[in-house]
Order: C-alpha cells, then structure tokens, then sequence
C-alpha cells in the first residue's frame, strides 16, 4: 500500500488535529480551514499531478461550505477528464447528522462516505479499507 495523501477541511482546529492524529500514520496530511481553501488546495494538487487520494470534508464551514466545495472539486475532477473510478474518496464528516444533510451529501454533493462526529478512529479506518486506500486492522 502506498501512503494516503489526504486533505482535512474543517473550520474546527480541534476537528483537523484529531483527523491528521488519525490519518498521519496512513501518509501526508494537508489542512483547510474552510471549503475555499480546501478547494484551492485540491486544484493546486492536480496542477501539480499530485492529486489527493482522501478528502475529509466537514459540512458545517464558513465562506463555502463543505458541501459546496464537495461539488467544486467532483467539477474541476470532471473539467480535468478525471474518470469516475479515479476520483478522489471524499468522506463527509459533521455534527450536523440529519437525514437531510446525509442525503444531500450523497446524492447532490457527490461524497463517497458520511461520518458524524465526534469522529472514531475504528469507523474512519474501516471507510479507508472498504475503498482500498488502506490495508489490515490498522495501527
């Protein structure tokens, strides 16, 4: 297995340490602060052929949410002829745990995954393995 380059979106400082304290181990860990960053980062990635294989994202942000951003960065994938099979994972992370907002996450938003927070490490680490970016039990 080769190491997960991720991307944590969130505006909750605490929320992005206990992701990369999870995640780092697995590979490289990159930070946004909100979905704005989050998707300058994305595009700059591609720019430099060097896409992110993971992408957390939280819903909740202020400037662009995350599921505003989920939709830039599933378009700029599209723009760049990005296959749907080579698309980056995205794994929405909230507080906010509605049906609603699950729902819009998958079928408008375009994410891969929904977890409600706080986050846990067994569940995060089993959405890796289901699509492959890691293997085993973990750490």
């Amino acid at each position: 297995m080769t190491a997960v380059k991720t991307l944590i979106a969130d505006d909750d400082i605490n929320g992005r340490v206990i992701l990369t304290t999870i995640l780092s181990p697995y590979g490289v860990c990159h930070e946004a602060g909100n979905g704005v960053e989050a998707v300058a980062a994305f595009k700059a990635a591609l720019d430099q052929n060097a896409p992110f294989d993971l992408v957390c994202m939280d819903i909740m942000m202020p400037e662009m949410d995350g599921q505003e951003a989920v939709l830039a960065i599933r378009a700029e994938e599209k723009k760049r002829h990005i296959s749907t099979q080579d698309e980056t994972v995205v794994i929405m992370t909230t507080a906010l745990d509605t049906l609603e907002s699950i729902i819009r996450s998958f079928d408008q938003g375009g994410c891969n995954a929904y977890l409600g927070k706080p986050i846990r490490r067994a569940a995060l680490l089993e959405k890796l393995r289901n699509y492959g970016l890691i293997s085993g039990t973990g750490l």
